[in-house]
């Protein structure tokens, strides 16, 4: 129903005037073109890519599984390519809602905190990117799947998160350190003592290496193709080099100057990714600051909080250092996934330490809702202007 929700606001709602099938395909947008351009011709490239973006020449600036999924529909059901990659991106949107019900049924949130969930994440300007075709409903689904199964300690478990974490490395370059996670997260559970303890290394964290190395092996396989086809293996960080101009800053989430205090201007989405970066770092940051004071009443955080906390400040990270050198561009989309895993952490904080008063669960509320209420006006308007082909993120 949430993806439901979602697809109808785009669609119905704030699509430009048209039939159906025309309102629909205007959620295919300017990177579903580079996609589309790959189901189509697979990977093509000149070594060294070209020096701009072309997709005719150069399209290796992707990670394959988006792609890979919506080929499988393409020439398996005989979908035309805007359409394969939109089902693709839209029945990943219901598996990343799946897995954020399965959470919240798994910690025994309440109906009210899991409506209050939903409109967190639904809320955020950029999350109408979950139903339009882009990957990132389906990095979020297999990140979520990944996260969920690595709770669990049976063999099934670590089978379906090792798939949803090949998944996951195969679709973004930083699902690669994210796959790290179920080692932090064993590391975290048996603490200092389990580091000590030189002898039974492997059988404490030898499970979680093994399940961390296997959902490494979507990315790696990208990298292995890259060298059997083109002779280089990081081809795809030379075409967003070379052709998007991406210099990658590792430093500059340290930097003062990276942040911005500003209102953005509506029309100006670098401002808007300027100023996403500055909430999503104070966020991270608020965060932080909360766990710190509970762990000096030795009220650690959970395993399951760690695990929220490490991919998130990894996708912050990476994301950052990534668009540092073209002024912070798509970090709206790319707060997004981080945006989503704050919201899960906090309901889970929120669950296990409840606000006891009245006038703090009242407040609570009253900034939720003011803050969805702006959020999904400022999400209506960029979907406005994103399903008429202007760039927003």
């Amino acid at each position: 129903m949430v993806t439901l929700v979602q697809l109808g606001m785009a669609v119905l709602l704030l699509a430009p005037e048209g039939p159906w099938g025309y309102r629909y395909q205007t959620l295919v947008q300017h990177d579903t073109y580079w996609f589309a351009n790959i189901v189509n011709r697979c990977y093509q490239t000149i070594v060294p890519p070209i020096s701009h973006k072309m997709m005719e020449v150069s399209n290796t600036a992707f990670f394959p599984a988006y792609p890979g999924v919506a080929a499988a529909l393409h020439y398996g059901l005989g979908l035309a390519t805007e359409n394969a990659l939109l089902v693709t991106a839209q029945a990943a949107a219901w598996g990343f809602w799946t897995y954020f019900f399965l959470f919240c049924s798994r910690w025994n949130l309440p109906p009210a905190w899991q409506f209050f969930g939903v409109l967190g994440i639904a809320a955020h300007p950029a999350a109408f990117f979950l139903v339009a075709a882009y990957s990132e409903s389906l990095f979020l689904m297999a990140l979520l799947g990944f996260l969920f199964w690595t709770g669990e300690e049976t063999r099934q478990a670590r089978v379906l998160a090792a798939l949803h974490g090949m998944m996951m490395s195969a679709t973004r370059i930083v699902g690669l350190p994210c796959a790290f996670m179920p080692l932090v997260r064993r590391v975290w559970e048996l603490g200092w003592r389990g580091i000590i303890n030189v002898r039974d290394w492997f059988r404490n964290y030898g499970g979680a290496l093994l399940v961390s190395f296997a959902a490494m092996l979507g990315g790696l396989a990208f990298f292995v193709y890259c060298q059997l086809r083109f002779g280089n293996w990081n081809i795809y960080m030379l075409t967003q080099q070379f052709g998007w101009g991406i210099e990658p800053d590792y430093f500059a989430v340290f930097r003062p100057s990276s942040y911005h205090w500003f209102a953005p201007a509506l029309e100006n989405p670098t401002e808007a990714s300027q100023m996403a970066m500055t909430i999503g770092g104070l966020a991270l940051l608020a965060l932080a600051l909360v766990e710190l004071s509970g762990a000096f009443q030795r009220r650690l955080p959970a395993s399951d909080r760690i695990a929220f906390y490490f991919v998130a400040a990894v996708l912050f990270f990476i994301s950052v250092a990534g668009v540092a050198s073209v002024g912070m561009e798509s970090m709206l989309r790319y707060e997004f996934c981080v945006h989503a895993l704050i919201v899960l952490a906090l309901l889970h904080y929120l669950h296990n330490v409840p606000l006891r008063s009245r006038v703090a669960r009242a407040s609570a509320v009253t900034a939720i809702a003011l803050i969805s209420g702006a959020g999904l006006s400022l999400e209506s308007w960029y979907v406005w202007n994103f399903t008429r082909g202007n760039w927003v993120a």
